[in-house]
């Protein structure tokens, strides 16, 4: 499924006639925050699950025993 110009256009008029010119920008800079936010949640999460396989496998058995 592949979106062309048209679909675009009539996406974005829609949009305009929805929410008016001044709170467009708005809107665009909120989305953009939003994922911001979502990237920096998501490499939190991958930086613990780095360090436990940069860990050595023995020092963690050396903990159990």
């Amino acid at each position: 499924m592949n979106i062309g110009w048209q679909e675009i256009l009539l996406i974005l008029l829609i949009a305009l006639l929805l929410f008016g010119a001044k709170r467009i920008p708005e809107l665009a800079r909120g989305l953009g925050k939003g994922i911001k936010e979502f990237k920096k949640g998501l490499s939190e999460i991958d930086k613990p699950l780095e360090q436990e396989k940069d860990e050595p496998k023995e020092s963690k058995n050396s903990k159990e025993g």
